[in-house]
């Protein structure tokens, strides 16, 4: 059986971070692996993922298969990119030069769509937070002047016994009349 890139999963149940791992594809998922090449943690936003390039390269190289998700990973940190590369300077088709100049291009654009991600990220969370703390104030603003009119009809409401038994007289007084 070949090796296979893939993931070791660590952490408690619903926070989970993963161990990106060269093993035996007959090896169990958590159990022996020959070596870790990197890590991922997806509970962040963006996903963290730190990755040794020349490792993981040096495995592809070698034969190693990756499993869909360590493909994609893989992808996204620009490794399959520069192995892509690579293999284009051994065949004769680029100079090492263009190769190193087109990842660095590759690597400057997708930095910049995380860095637009993380932004809009932020983005999004401060304008939701503002939403709600509007909302708390209209619901608080509304709350008070509940209160308000509950306490001023409260303060008209009551009369004092003497009032009372003054407008009580009169009705009685024209009762007999």
């Amino acid at each position: 059986m070949p090796a296979k890139i893939r993931l070791q999963r660590h952490g408690k149940k619903g926070n989970a971070y993963f161990h990106i791992v060269v093993a035996d594809g007959r090896a169990p998922r958590d159990g022996k692996f020959i070596e870790k090449i990197g890590t991922y943690n997806p509970t962040t936003n963006p996903a963290s993922i730190e990755i040794d390039h020349e490792a993981a390269i040096g495995w592809l190289k070698n034969g190693a298969q990756p499993t869909d998700t360590c493909r994609a990973i893989l992808s996204y940190k620009g490794v399959l990119m520069r192995y892509h590369l690579h293999k284009g300077v051994l065949k004769g088709a680029l100079t090492q030069e263009q190769a190193d100049a087109k990842l660095e291009k590759w690597l400057q654009e997708k930095q910049a769509k995380v860095e637009a991600k993380k932004g809009s990220i932020a983005d999004s969370t401060r304008d939701e937070m503002k939403k709600r703390l509007d909302a708390e104030a209209k619901a608080n603003a509304a709350r008070a002047a509940k209160i308000a009119a509950k306490n001023a009809a409260a303060v008209e409401v009551p009369e004092t016994p003497a009032a009372a038994e003054e407008t009580a007289a009169p009705a009685e007084e024209n009762k007999e009349g």
